[in-house]
């Protein structure tokens, strides 16, 4: 098991667009205990806790919501509207009636977000398409400035991005993959380099400069039901990022479904497989043949919960490292150490020095 990371370049940027757009960097990095110079210093490759980049970035959308325009990146993940949408879909039993509620939602909120998603599903034939739409303002200074080094790549950067989030957030909802059949994007492609992430994610053809926006699916998905509760749309929503770039980095719904499900607060203890297995609506075997073709297995996820735990707790909450120990449901304290450097590389104290270095 590795943990989860993001390049420290990822940062720079997300800093450096925040700048652009006149936020106060510096304010907003302090919510997460980081200094923008230090951040600027480190190699653009160093690895960073993409729980803390997750965090950041939630904090960004706080702050870019002040600024009066829609947030075209991403569906509004991380926005108030888009939490909204999230508990008015919660409660639907499969995911077709939740894109249909999706859709009503957007097309009453249009006017003001400036995106939405439609549901085309015709008895008649063998795929379904959800489509999105994202308005983009040519004139809009505020959120694409013209000092941005981005921003002649906008178009394709917001419709993308809006279709990678509905995606990712399709297979959580269901606790499976969604095997996408072709993505069209209505933008240009804007390199080799971003096609190449953009099929890593998809696993499917990607048609560029298309009529519309959208992603292809087999018809039956939609009678998928959903697998997750009002209480893990909470934890999905204080860490969304964070899911979705579990997602980016190893497109693995069914592992991302256990983990979400499993509660953040582990004082109630780790679920057992099989209460997994019947939470999923799935048979043991079923679930552990698709945790290996997933190459992972439950306790390799109970081990990344336990070090997004410790690292939160460490980071955020500046617990003891015994006191984490028994959270987590170590015996000995020596125990937790050995685990949680075989995780990350370092001890609980040497990584928790490194992050407040960069503060």
């Amino acid at each position: 098991m590795s943990e989860l990371t993001v390049a420290a370049g990822k940062f720079a940027r997300l800093l450096d667009y925040l700048d652009k757009i006149g936020l106060d960097v510096d304010a907003i990095a302090a919510r997460i205990n980081i200094v923008p110079q230090k951040i600027f210093a480190l190699p653009d490759e160093e690895q960073l806790p993409a729980l803390q980049y997750s965090r950041l970035y939630q904090e960004a959308v706080g702050e870019m919501q002040t600024l009066g325009r829609p947030i075209p990146w991403a569906a509004g993940l991380g926005s108030e509207a888009f939490e909204l949408m999230c508990r008015c879909i919660i409660s639907t039993r499969t995911l077709g009636e939740a894109l249909r509620i999706a859709e009503r939602y957007d097309r009453l909120l249009y006017p003001l977000l400036g995106y939405s998603v439609r549901l085309h599903h015709d008895p008649d034939e063998p795929l379904a398409r959800l489509s999105y739409r994202v308005k983009l303002d040519g004139e809009d200074t505020v959120m694409a400035p013209s000092s941005w080094d981005r921003s002649d790549t906008r178009a394709t950067l917001a419709r993308a991005s809006g279709l990678i989030v509905w995606g990712a957030f399709c297979g959580w909802l269901t606790g499976q993959p969604v095997e996408f059949k072709r993505i069209k994007i209505a933008a240009p492609n804007i390199g080799e380099a971003y096609e190449a992430r953009l099929a890593r994610v998809f696993h499917c053809a990607i048609d560029f400069d298309a009529e519309e926006n959208s992603l292809s699916f087999e018809r039956d998905v939609l009678e998928r039901r959903l697998v997750h509760t009002a209480e893990s749309l909470t934890e999905f929503l204080d860490a969304s990022v964070y899911h979705l770039i579990a997602v980016d980095s190893q497109p693995a719904s069914t592992s991302a479904a256990i983990k979400s499900l499993v509660s953040i607060d582990l004082s109630r203890g780790l679920p057992s497989f099989a209460a997994v297995a019947e939470t999923l609506h799935m048979s043991e075997s079923s679930l552990r043949r698709r945790l290996q073709k997933e190459s992972t297995s439950y306790q390799a996820l109970k081990d990344e919960i336990r070090c997004e735990v410790a690292i939160d707790q460490l980071l955020n909450r500046n617990a003891k490292v015994a006191d984490v120990a028994e959270y987590l449901g170590f015996t000995e304290p020596s125990s937790f150490v050995r685990s949680f450097k075989s995780w990350t590389g370092q001890t609980p104290n040497g990584y928790r020095e490194r992050m407040q270095a960069l503060g």
